[in-house]
Parts: C-alpha cells; structure tokens; sequence
C-alpha cells in the first residue's frame, strides 16, 4: 500500500513530464500525480526533486496539486488469470475498464489486472512436504488456468528458504495463502497464487541455452527459407502497406509456441481492431480450441499515451518470461518497435536530452539491445526448459532500412525478414524479399528438418535460392535488352523461379487451404518446383526448345497445388509430381525418337 506520510507537490508540468518534490522518492518508483491520480513513473532524481513520466495525458493537472510515492516500481500482476486477456501498455484489463468507462479509458482509472474474486481449483506438488528446502522456480503447485494452459504456481524470484506449509487441494483466489517459506534470517513470507515484478528487470533464470529447434509458423517463406529458431530473436521490416501487421498475426495464428503474446504498440486502431476481433473467433489448429487460451494481448494504439506505448513492449516482456519461467515457449509480437522507439524519442526531447542520429536519443542502440536479449531459450530454476522468441515489426519512414531504428535491430536480430514493397504492389505476398532477408539459424535448423521431414532440406533449400539469385541477375538483362538475348537455359531458369515464387513464396492468408502450411506440405511443394526445373533443364539439354516445357498444362498445376491440397494431402502432391515426372519423359522418349530417325 502506498505510505501516506510521503506526499509532495506538483511543480512543473511540460506534456507528460511532471516535475514534483517529494522526499524520500527513488528511482523508477510509480508514482500519483495531481488530483485526478494520473499514474507516473520517477525517471530522474535531483535531491526531493524527481521528473516523472506519466502514462495518461497531464491535461488540466495544475501546480501545487499532490503527489504521492506508491513504493514499487512499474511492475505487473504475474498469476492465474492472464490467459486470454486483452491489457493495454500498462497492464490494467482492457474489457473491465470498458464497464467503467466505456470506449475511451478515463485517467485515474485505478483497476487490477487480476480478478480479485475469481476462485481457482489449486493443487499442490505432491513432491513437496513442510521442511524442504524451496528457492526461486520452485513448483508449488498448478492451477488449471485454461483448457490447454497448466498454470505453475511458482515460489517468485528473491525468496528462499524453508516450507513451512502449503495450502491443501481446494478452490483459492489469487490473494490467498498457499504457502509460507521461512528464509534465513528467520523471516516468514507469505505467498499466494499471484506476485508482482517490475517490468524492465529481466526475471532470472538458471542458465542459457542454444536454440534447438524451428518456431514452426506455417509460412513457408520463413520456415523453409528463412527459419526462426525458438528462443530466437527477429525483425520484420517494411514500408507501410507491405504487410508487417499480417505477417505477424499469422505468425500468432500459426505457430507452434505454447503461449502467444501479442503486443501493437502504438499502431493503428484498426488494425489492433482487427485483432482483437478476430483472435477470439479463430480456432487453435493444435488444440482445436479457441486459440485466446493460450493468447494474451496487450493493447496500445496510437491514440493511447506515448509513454505508456513505451512501457507496453517491457510489459509484454515480462508476461513472456513468466510463462518461460514454467517451462514454456513463448513467442511474443511487437507490432511496432518504430512507434515505440519514437516514444523515446519524444520523451527524451521534452527531457532536453541530446538527439542524434534522426533526433533518437543517444541510447537507443543499447535499449534496443537490451530489449531483444530479453528473448531467448534457458533452463529455468525449476521447470526445465522454457523459451522466449522476440519478433519485432519495424516501420522505417519511406522503406529506408538505412534509418536508426532498422540499423540498430538488423546488428542485434539474427533473422531479418524485409519487406519489400516492390513484392507489395504486384500482390506478391508475404512481401518479403528472399535478396535482402537472411536467417542465422539455417544449419541448426536443418538437422530438425533432416530429422522430422526430409534430409534434402537444405540442399533444396540452398539450390532454390540460387536459382532466385540467378533469377535476379536475368530479370535485369531482361529490363535492358529484352528476352530475345536469352537462351533457352537462362529462359527456363526464369521460368523455374517464377515456379518457386509463385507455388512456393506466395502464400494468401486469406485462403483457407493455404493460410497455412505444414513441414510436410512445404518441402512436398518446394521439391515439386525444383524436380520441374531440373527435369526441364535436361530436356533443354538435348534440344527441347523452351517453350514447349512453359506451354506444357501441368506447371500450371504446380502453381495451383498450394490451394489444391491441404496439409493432410501431402500424398497426393507426390502423386502429382510422379504424373509430372511421366509428362516429361514422354517428350523425353518423343525427341529421343526425332534424333534417331
């Protein structure tokens, strides 16, 4: 509770910069401002002198209204009850306030992120006895937060010592005791089903480890050319209108994660409309339930207050390292990193700090980084392995990937998925550009793919791209001097990547067969383009002239099998690819006939 005694004054207000005087305050500490309760945290201090930044507009707050110190860091709620919630940049609940006060969120507004009233059925570790030595992670006991989510109650970070007692199977709301730790020193502490953290301190974990395996998306264009590990940390950069919101909403959709957070931070209202809309409709393809039981997210458009946009990816963050701490892979979406790097921005202009490059503060690399290598895979304390995937939207003005914010996160990310807006206008989408994207994870990535698809994975993968490459340099030629100054080999090789571009890298999430892909049905597809090409390279070898393969019916087919076939007919793709493989050895035979007669 807030210490009474510690009250000040207002003295200056510059936007949603408050200076105010209020002994004994300390750094990062939440704050109250003014009479209405704007909620703020201290981010300078200058003897009783402290600035803060508040997360609601300051209108109408005068000098001289009161000021009072709550004692904790901004910090979130962290128990039983954030799976399919809707919270926006400061973690107060969304729906709840809307009861209060109806569209538009009314400042002061004071409302906890957990229900107070709602019971959970509890059921303690059967392992655990009074006496025992319990520390950080240790399991407790779980709760039944959602048909597909086990909620691990956890002892939180900081406490060890000896279990005193733990609270029989029953039904308990989030403030009751279920347990008592006695420390070291004697000091007995009382948990419950729920405990707060302070969003920008990382929560600890035991150790790291390397990624192992894919964050399977149903994407081909990212799953086989250029993967995500989990525990992986990626960027999705592209001009407006290339379709960043999209990618990463079916990466929430589709992935294979076990807990999905999904954070607009200061983007559009329309489009976090559309989210918020539609998630709650949309069916989970692994569980075959709602897919928001196992999806939390936070809310904060661009009409929400800048610094609360600010503190909505740290919030986000801190949701996803709960969930890792049980032994979970999250994968969290920041949609976008721009918008919240220009929340920076401001803030730091209205603190009368230095700009640099593009008027960004000076620190931005480093908040960014440190941001990022939040993301990761590690063994927790006490739920094996758990991990956080970090994949973030990047809206550089006018597309230029040359400007701070993408500079700074293409040093820091290991996949880079560019947008291209070029791919955009010609209704090539997901728009992202196989020249300028790259992914470190290709080679621990492959021996999952050896192991649970195919072992050709990255040959095909590796052949597929060259040929994109060598598809590049000949379109140029083309643009210059015409298709007449190709051969017929150079015209097949534009004909075998148009084949991979077009039944391979295009994908419509609007499709329903097709709005998702499995392993299977990716590789199946991918080696269909690639057997044509070589087949039809043979054939060019021995004299077919070139536009008889591009006339031939079934490469018009091979363009279609995408939305032919869902992912349970994996079979059938190969089926066809053996009629393809006969249609090209019948004009093999047929010109083998010509030259001998």
């Amino acid at each position: 509770m807030p210490d009474k005694h510690r009250t000040g004054t207002v003295r200056d207000i510059n936007g949603p910069i408050v200076t105010i005087d209020l002994p004994g305050v300390r750094s990062g500490e939440q704050v109250r401002i003014g009479e209405i309760g704007l909620v703020g945290e201290v981010i300078s201090l200058s003897g009783q002198q402290a600035v803060v930044q508040t997360y609601e507009g300051t209108d109408g707050v005068r000098p001289g209204e009161p000021a009072m110190g709550l004692g904790w860091p901004l910090s979130v709620e962290l128990g039983p009850g954030l799976m399919g919630g809707i919270f926006d940049g400061v973690q107060r609940p969304l729906s709840k306030i809307a009861l209060q006060s109806g569209d538009y969120i009314a400042r002061g507004l004071d409302v906890p992120a957990l229900d107070r009233s709602k019971q959970w059925e509890f059921e303690p570790s059967h392992d655990l006895e009074p006496g025992q030595a319990v520390g950080p992670g240790t399991v407790l006991g779980t709760v039944q937060e959602t048909e597909v989510v086990v909620h691990k109650v956890l002892v939180p970070p900081g406490i060890q010592g000896e279990l005193e007692e733990v609270a029989p199977a029953g039904e308990y709301d989030i403030e009751s005791t279920i347990a008592h730790v006695r420390d070291a020193k004697g000091t007995s502490h009382r948990l419950s089903l729920y405990h707060r953290w302070p969003v920008r301190r990382p929560r600890p974990y035991h150790q790291r480890d390397d990624g192992v395996s894919p964050l399977i998306t149903g994407q081909r264009v990212i799953d086989t050319f250029f993967p995500q590990l989990k525990g992986g940390k990626g960027a999705v950069p592209g001009p407006f209108g290339a379709g960043k919101t999209v990618v990463q909403q079916q990466i929430a959709r589709w992935s294979n994660a076990d807990i999905v957070i999904y954070v607009g931070c200061g983007e559009r209202g329309n489009e976090l409309v559309d989210v918020l809309e539609s998630f709650p409709k949309l069916e989970d393809p692994y569980s075959g339930r709602k897919l928001m039981e196992r999806t939390l997210l936070v809310a904060n458009t661009s009409n929400m207050p800048v610094v609360a946009r600010e503190a909505s990816v740290y919030v986000g963050l801190t949701m996803a390292e709960y969930y890792r701490d049980m032994g979970y892979d999250v994968v969290m979406l920041a949609d976008s990193t721009s918008r919240w790097a220009e929340a920076l921005r401001e803030v730091s202009g209205r603190l009368g700090q230095m700009p640099v490059e593009e008027g960004y503060p000076a620190y931005l690399s480093s908040r960014l980084a440190a941001v990022y290598e939040r993301a990761g895979r590690v063994e927790t304390h006490g739920a094996g392995s758990g991990s956080v995937t970090l994949i973030g939207a990047v809206s550089p003005p006018g597309g230029d990937f040359s400007e701070p914010v993408t500079s700074h996160t293409k040093d820091i990310i290991e996949t880079f998925w560019a947008l291209s807006k070029e791919l955009a206008d010609a209704r090539h989408y997901p728009s992202i550009d196989w020249v300028t994207s790259f992914s470190g994870h290709v080679h621990t990535a492959a021996e999952w793919w050896h192991e649970e698809v195919d072992r050709r994975w990255e040959q095909r993968r590796t052949e597929a791209l060259a040929l994109l490459a060598r598809d590049a340099e000949l379109s140029r030629i083309v643009n210059l001097v015409g298709p007449e100054a190709l051969s017929d080999a150079q015209r097949w090789q534009l004909e075998g990547a148009a084949l991979i571009k077009e039944g391979v890298l295009q994908q419509s999430a609007l499709d329903d067969v097709d709005t998702f892909c499995s392993p299977d049905k990716q590789f199946a597809l991918l080696d269909l383009a690639l057997s044509i090409y070589d087949k039809g390279m043979a054939l060019i070898e021995i004299g077919v002239p070139v536009s008889e393969l591009a006339d031939m019916p079934q490469l018009a087919k091979a363009r279609r099998c995408k939305s032919m076939y869902n992912s349970d007919q994996v079979a059938e793709i190969r089926t066809f690819a053996q009629e393809v493989e006969q249609a090209f050895e019948g004009i093999r035979l047929e010109y083998a006939k010509q030259s001998v007669d």
